[in-house]
């Protein structure tokens, strides 16, 4: 029983010669049975001659080339043709005059280069063909041998079309890879972003406090604790973030396991992690969560953090010191997150920025097929606003 499970993974890895040879061997053995002799394809009305040694040799051209069909499809239909001439001109009229079909349809699916030079050659060999076929035969009409060739241009043109199907499907494959690969790299750009962004604005406005800090002992300790938290913080998202651009990552033979991953990844409930961050940053917080989580969010949980990540980002950049309330609600089907900022204000929202933050915070919510809104408040400040469904994946 095994190994007739792997009978399928060997045959594949054989040369595709071996793996074609067999259909050519079938049709050889069959031109030796006396009941299929002289009951073939005739062209041109060449009288029937009984099945000899010359026979034997046609029969030989017309099938066994055939392994040859996709490696090497011009040598093949050379051979082929070679001999279905034979066969037609010494008048065996072997059923193997099928394969000259079969030499058709795989050239046109596998011939790589100079098939017009291909197709000409050919069309000139069977008007060679016809011609002495007419002379030699009983004078069978014109419209046989056109319909003869027609015939044949059939089967080279249902090669030409199965091979532009071939080549249409692996283009939409490259093109799927190159989006897929294009998408992957836009969400690590963005993870990096938003981890990077606001751990350094953290640390850089928590350095920038304790300068002031000199004369107070406690609480120049207490900033610099708070720099080397932040800044581990940092490291292990960064880590978790290179992880994501091993190869091996997720095939169970790099260093991670699948706990430490959804141990790295953020959720809703590490928000007030957040907050006491920010806050120890000289940002005053107000946080309010009401509501259960949902047992399955999906990527909405991730998607929130990062809205209150980046706007709380923006606050201490553009508007330390400035009162800031982050409103977080779980619904039963959506979560709804809202964080307002004290202050002038911008139009952009992110004053000398990129506003790549907040473009990706749009984008990711968008996919998840929410509501996202970023403007500045009536009397100064700034408010963000995002309706996430839960229960959907990216």
């Amino acid at each position: 029983m095994i190994a007739l499970r792997r009978f399928p993974d060997l045959w594949r890895r054989l040369d595709v010669t071996v793996r074609d040879l067999p259909l050519g061997v079938l049709l050889f053995a069959v031109s030796f049975l006396p009941a299929l002799q002289r009951h073939g394809t005739q062209l041109g009305g060449v009288p029937d001659r009984p099945f000899d040694a010359g026979a034997a040799v046609a029969a030989a051209l017309e099938c066994l080339p055939l392994a040859l069909r996709r490696r090497w499809p011009f040598l093949c239909l050379a051979l082929v043709s070679i001999g279905f001439a034979a066969d037609q001109l010494r008048g065996y009229h072997l059923v193997e005059g099928t394969s000259l079909l079969l030499a058709l349809v795989s050239t046109g699916l596998h011939l790589q280069l100079r098939r017009l030079a291909a197709a000409l050659l050919f069309t000139a060999a069977y008007v060679a063909l016809a011609v002495a076929l007419y002379r030699t035969g009983t004078g069978e009409p014109v419209s046989e041998f056109v319909t003869f060739y027609l015939l044949l241009a059939f089967g080279w043109g249902m090669g030409a079309w199965l091979r532009a199907g071939r080549l249409a499907e692996e283009e939409r494959r490259r093109r799927l890879a190159e989006d897929t690969r294009a998408a992957e790299r836009t969400r690590i750009a963005r993870e990096l972003h938003d981890v990077v962004t606001h751990h350094v604005t953290a640390m850089v406005v928590q350095a920038e406090a304790a300068r002031y800090l000199t004369a107070a002992p406690d609480r120049l300790d207490q900033a610099l604790t708070a720099v080397t938290d932040t800044g581990r913080r940092a490291i292990t998202d960064l880590r978790h973030l290179l992880d994501l651009l091993n190869p091996d990552h997720g095939t169970g033979s790099d260093h991670g396991t699948v706990s430490d991953h959804e141990a790295r990844t953020p959720a809703v409930g590490r928000l007030l992690t957040l907050v006491e961050q920010t806050r120890r940053a000289g940002q005053p917080v107000e946080f309010a969560e009401e509501g259960t989580p949902a047992a399955s969010t999906g990527s909405a949980d991730l998607v929130a953090y990062r809205v209150v990540q980046e706007a709380l980002t923006n606050a201490l950049k553009y508007a330390h010191g400035s009162r800031t309330s982050v409103q977080v609600q779980h619904g039963t089907k959506e979560i709804t997150v809202e964080v307002s900022t004290d202050g002038s204000g911008s139009p952009t929202g992110s004053p000398g920025g990129s506003g790549r933050g907040l473009a990706g915070l749009r984008e990711r919510v968008d996919v998840l097929g929410g509501d996202f809104t970023a403007h500045p408040r009536m009397g100064g400040g700034f408010v963000v606003r995002a309706r996430i469904p839960a229960g959907s994946g990216l």
